[in-house]
């Protein structure tokens, strides 16, 4: 079975969006991701979402090198959360061509999570849009039963989990919640390393998170086993921002180690 590999946003540790797909481009990846909202305070994304110009030649580079649009960051759902809002994203990220949203739940009030996912989830359907929501120990969506509850309430097909192998690792679900994610609800994954022991604290597993992933091999999560139990032909997300190794490396060759250690990974995942 073939796999479909994107590079993830992140991954590219801050490449400008065209220099990122023609890396994508170049070193085998079918698909790629872009974030176009912050992710949080001080994040500055590219301007992908207010700069039409900019826009246009992204979607131009897509059609040139033949990247699919895998999937855009980022919505956050919180307790003041107006999904109005997210008109003009889901318009942009639609018109180039995205598949999924990246979700995150940061709102610890259940009901109104609940409600407002289960919006979303119909908002974005009518853009042809999944709403994938990502559980993250830091977040109010810790786990996947925390994922799984709201992608069960809002009962849509447009509903989906994004599981994330650093996360996993770290949240506390175990390997049989994992098997029991239905394969309809489970669109993309996000595949990276990471060590052992580890700080446990929000604030040092969110920086780890986003500036000092590992590559697959190099850190201690057993992903072997975590391969064992996805889906076959799960499309793959390479997540494995390093700002120190992008700087001792390059991006270029951190990016293209990351992708075929990625595909070294065990059993299903090795199929290219």
């Amino acid at each position: 079975m073939t796999h479909r590999y994107s590079m993830a946003y992140l991954t590219a540790n801050g490449l400008p969006p065209l220099e990122a797909i023609e890396l994508a481009a170049r070193l085998g990846f079918s698909d790629i991701s872009f974030r176009l909202l912050p992710a949080g305070p001080g994040d500055t994304p590219p301007p992908i979402l207010t700069d039409a110009a900019l826009a246009a030649s992204v979607k131009a580079a897509l059609a040139d090198t033949g990247l699919g649009f895998s999937d855009a960051e980022m919505i956050r759902l919180n307790e003041d959360t107006n999904l109005e809002r997210f008109r003009p994203f889901l318009e942009r990220i639609s018109d180039l061509g995205a598949r999924h949203i990246l979700v995150a739940g940061d709102d610890h009030d259940q009901a109104r999570i609940t409600d407002s996912y289960g919006r979303l989830c119909a908002l974005v359907a009518d853009y042809g849009l999944t709403a994938d929501l990502e559980f993250m120990p830091w977040t109010a969506i810790k786990t996947i039963a925390d994922a799984m509850e709201l992608v069960e309430a809002a009962s849509h097909p447009a509903a989906a989990i994004l599981f994330d192998t650093l996360h996993f690792d770290r949240c506390g679900s175990s390997l049989a919640e994992l098997a029991a994610i239905p394969r309809d609800k489970i669109n993309y994954v996000q595949i990276c390393d990471g060590p052992r022991p580890y700080d446990t604290d929000d604030a040092a597993m969110m920086a780890l998170a986003r500036t000092a992933r590992l590559v697959p091999g190099d850190g201690d999560i057993d992903l072997a086993a975590i391969a064992d139990l996805l889906p076959a032909d799960v499309p793959i997300s390479v997540e494995v921002p390093n700002v120190a190794l992008s700087q001792s490396e390059s991006i270029p060759a951190l990016v293209e180690r990351a992708l075929l250690a990625t595909k070294r990974v065990p059993r299903d995942m090795t199929s290219v």
